[in-house]
């Protein structure tokens, strides 16, 4: 059955994607005069004049990852309250609210991490990501994504290879997303457990390897690796 879908940060990497995939689903990209998410009164007249069944949310701040150390205020405003006024908007109208959150609010020790595990961020971004999830969480009409993604081809000349992760591109993020968006509660979405160099080598040749070192200003997980059997099972019932 078509759906009507409001999609938050319809001009970043992952939204522009979006806006490409042909879909039987009728899509809106709200303009930020149209739709700011640090303004409640203007999320819920857009939500009122739309009547979406689902939102979701893609607007916030990510890279450069520094930038959530450096300008707390604009990632609490972004990730946290911009989340949270989304979410509160979502409930007022009952509208199912698609959350992507990231594989770092897991601790970051020992991988194959499952939704169920206890979480602990590193860092500020992860805990600005972890900071929206509550309040989604909080509205049982939504359902939270911990993604691990990047763009294809690999974009970064360099790449770790002592930090393991489970990378996935957007483009094979997107087709799953379609799948999923009925459901509720949190899943894991990512993709091969592995370095990110001999992730990143599968699609760039040419990238460099370098390693992390922990005097790092940004504090980094050494293995946020997800485990995706609860994804997996769900997906074979398809």
């Amino acid at each position: 059955m078509s759906k009507k879908i409001v999609i938050t940060g319809g001009s970043g990497r992952f939204g522009n994607l979006i806006q490409n995939f042909k879909s039987k689903h009728k899509l809106f990209f709200p303009k930020k005069n149209e739709l700011d998410i640090l303004n409640y009164r203007k999320i819920n007249n857009y939500l009122s004049s739309k009547k979406p069944d689902i939102l979701i949310h893609l607007a916030g701040l990510s890279r450069p990852m520094k930038i959530h150390e450096t300008n707390i205020k604009k990632s609490i405003d972004l990730n946290i309250i911009g989340t949270a006024n989304i979410t509160k908007a979502c409930e007022n109208k009952n509208i199912k609210l698609i959350y992507f959150s990231t594989n770092y609010v897991y601790p970051g020790f020992k991988g194959n991490y499952k939704e169920t595990n206890p979480i602990l961020p590193m860092n500020n971004y992860a805990w600005s990501k972890l900071g929206g999830e509550s309040s989604v969480h909080l509205y049982k009409n939504s359902l939270i994504l911990r993604v691990s993604m990047t763009e294809k081809p690999f974009v970064h000349k360099k790449a770790f290879a002592n930090i393991k992760t489970s990378f996935l591109y957007q483009e094979e993020v997107l087709k799953i997303l379609f799948k999923i968006f009925n459901k509720k509660g949190i899943y894991n979405i990512g993709g091969k457990n592995q370095t990110i160099f001999n992730f990143a080598k599968q699609s760039n040749k040419n990238v460099k390897k370098v390693f992390y070192k922990k005097s790092s200003k940004v504090k980094m997980p050494l293995d946020s690796s997800l485990n995706l059997s609860k994804l997996n099972k769900f997906l074979r019932q398809k």
